[in-house]
């Protein structure tokens, strides 16, 4: 279980806070959905999760464990997809893929596995030896979700995994993010695509202006309605504005 307590988080004190008093709990092994606007404290939320920033008020525990301890404990356990293209364009997949293996201080032994596995995964056997730059927008979004998913982490954090894909690649990314969570991963899911999150999410928190406005099962937070007319009236306006 990975819980969020009383979540505080200020870039400067002269601004309001980014993350306000939230309280997230996150099952092990679900896809869990974070919806909000731009703004809303989605990307800093994930930044404290990832360990790009450190949260100085609230708790933060995995498996009752402390982040800091846990993730001394697992290293590479936890993995963000950002949604910029996280790779080097003049590489071809197959380096970005080594050189990012080598940045988490994977073994070189064990290097070769993990991205054979990864590409795999991905399907981008047919394009290892290609230049990123060279790649589709859908195959860029494959070779960004492959190179997260070279420390094999148990904690997934997935920021707009599939922002200006083409539908094929979009039902091959949800499908990827299926496949992961099944094999008893935690997925942590951002999209402005609503009807992604009620097709691959089990469970579903909605913040704005730093607050948690509504969490739950995305069954019982829907009550016969969509997310998107959940949000709008949580929220006053749709999540693409």
């Amino acid at each position: 279980m990975i819980r969020l307590e009383n979540l505080r988080y200020r870039y400067r004190p002269e601004i309001p806070p980014a993350l306000d008093s939230v309280s997230i709990s996150i099952t092990r092994g679900s896809i869990h959905g974070l919806l909000g606007p731009n703004g809303a404290g989605k990307t800093t939320l994930i930044s404290l999760l990832a360990g790009l920033l450190t949260h100085r008020e609230g708790r933060i525990t995995i498996d009752g464990e402390s982040l800091d301890g846990w993730r001394a404990a697992h290293p590479n356990a936890i993995a963000q997809v950002p949604q910029d293209y996280a790779f080097y364009p003049m590489l071809t997949v197959t380096e970005n893929l080594a050189f990012f293996a080598g940045v988490q201080g994977i073994p070189r032994r064990e290097q070769q596995h993990r991205c054979d596995r990864a590409l795999a995964f991905s399907r981008l056997e047919t394009v290892a030896g290609r230049r990123a730059g060279e790649l589709s927008g859908g195959l860029r979004r494959r070779l960004n979700l492959a190179i997260g998913l070279t420390g094999e982490p148990e904690i997934l954090l997935l920021d707009e995994p599939t922002a200006g894909v083409d539908s094929s690649s979009r039902l091959f990314l949800l499908e990827a993010v299926r496949q992961y969570a099944a094999a008893g991963r935690t997925v942590l899911y951002t999209s402005h695509y609503m009807e992604e999150v009620e097709a691959v999410c089990s469970d579903v928190s909605i913040i704005d202006h730093g607050k948690v406005l509504l969490a739950g099962p995305v069954t019982e937070v829907k009550r016969g309605r969509t997310l998107e007319q959940v949000f709008m009236e949580l929220t006053g306006h749709s999540l693409r504005d």
